[in-house]
């Protein structure tokens, strides 16, 4: 018996070789790309649903109304049982989650929730 093979059979049993494990890495490419989008998409649903739904055990209750002129101060603000350290950090939360500065909003009254 003669096992010994050409130098073209060995090359094309390489190529179809690589072929395999190239084309298998492909499809593992393909299926972790199509995995993560679903991912996404269902992480986006999730934090859509989460941004819609009010927040019912929140402490601080928040009136906050666009000003249309806010040179530096918007009036009064009226604190019940809130401390003005607390009420601070409250606006400015209120501020970066609306995407709007600070002076631009006017805040009326900030009540604690019991």
């Amino acid at each position: 018996m003669d096992t010994y093979i050409g130098i073209l059979d060995a090359g094309i049993v390489a190529l179809l070789g690589y072929a395999v494990v190239f084309f298998g890495l492909i499809l593992l490419m393909i299926v972790v790309i199509a995995m993560g989008k679903i991912f996404m998409a269902k992480d986006a649903k999730a934090a859509k649903a989460a941004a819609a739904a009010p927040a019912a055990n929140a402490a601080p209750a928040v009136v906050a109304v666009n000003a249309s002129t806010a040179p530096g101060s918007a009036g009064k603000l009226k604190l019940h049982d809130v401390e003005p350290k607390t009420a601070a950090m409250v606006m400015a939360i209120v501020a970066d989650k609306m995407g709007k500065p600070l002076n631009e909003l006017r805040f009326i009254s900030i009540k604690e929730v019991k």
